[in-house]
């Protein structure tokens, strides 16, 4: 989730050692600062903490269509990594003074690298959500599968905010509330079965086991780890988890499932407000029907 600092170093290392004693998959930061500053190495190669669970690696939709894929796949093996996450941020460059302006042709890049990358691709939002339309797409081109990273967790946006003068923030606020919650995107892509991943204010087992009803394949948390790696390093991270696991069985248990899996189909209710959301979003976005409550 982070890198290239001594604390994202810190950081890194204690969420590494959490996932080996937890068998749980861990993604890392954008490798992008490596190819300028090699010597950075060791902050990303995770591999060599946890061998023997999945570590996704990280890096912008923009260095995909601008780097050279030799340099880029040549990157990924030696990092030892079981999958490449592509990541799309346009909202959180446009309000970085030297972010990136220019995002053509990213869709066709990522096509291009799925044809020839030596591990699956995932390709995520920050934030801000994907639109089912862009989500089926980037399947059709070869993503193995796509985080819709949706709203209600952290606004980069914001966060970006912060870096600037008090008086230069004014323009950063108004997007506070910008972007399509990850729950209202699930509920419209229940057809992508099994190649949608949830994340965007995944915090607690219950949201997970909201999440996988809703029809994501898994989900991710972030925010919530980087604070118990602050406070109690990998021993915090674990405890955190370990609660996690346990209000995920409890759902499992009062549903009669025997599997998270089992939640994909048993009946869920559906708030009324939500589902007058879900039908005027499916709407707007061209689609027809009433959401799946099954």
């Amino acid at each position: 989730m982070t890198g290239g600092s001594d604390r994202g170093f810190f950081a890194n290392r204690e969420l590494a050692e959490a996932a080996r004693i937890k068998r749980y998959a861990v993604g890392m930061g954008s490798i992008r600062i490596l190819f300028d500053h090699p010597e950075l190495f060791e902050h990303f190669h995770l591999k060599a903490l946890a061998p023997d669970v999945p570590i996704m690696a990280n890096i912008g939709g923009v260095q995909i269509r601008d780097q050279d894929q030799t340099e880029l796949f040549e990157l990924v093996k030696k990092l030892e990594v079981d999958g490449l996450v592509v990541h799309l941020n346009p909202g959180q460059e446009l309000f970085q003074p030297e972010g990136d302006r220019d995002f053509r042709g990213i869709k066709d890049a990522i096509a291009r690298l799925c044809e020839k990358s030596p591990v699956p691709i995932i390709v995520k939002e920050t934030g801000f959500g994907i639109r089912p339309a862009i989500v089926s797409q980037l399947l059709a081109g070869g993503v193995r599968y796509v985080d819709v990273a949706g709203a209600g967790g952290t606004n980069w946006v914001t966060v970006e905010a912060y870096r600037v003068p008090e008086a230069e923030r004014g323009e950063a606020r108004e997007f506070a509330d910008w972007g399509i919650p990850t729950a209202l995107l699930l509920a419209c892509l229940k057809e992508h079965g099994g190649k949608v991943l949830a994340s965007g204010g995944v915090r607690t087992g219950l949201d997970v086991a909201k999440s996988i009803a809703l029809g994501a394949k898994a989900a991710g948390l972030a925010l919530p780890l980087i604070r118990e790696v602050v406070t109690g390093g990998a021993e915090a991270v674990v405890r955190y988890l370990d609660h996690l696991e346990n209000s995920l069985r409890s759902v499992l248990i009062l549903t009669g499932s025997r599997t998270p899996a089992d939640l994909h189909t048993g009946k869920i209710w559906l708030d009324p407000a939500f589902t007058a959301k879900v039908t005027a979003f499916r709407a707007a976005e061209g689609a027809t029907g009433e959401p799946d409550s099954n």
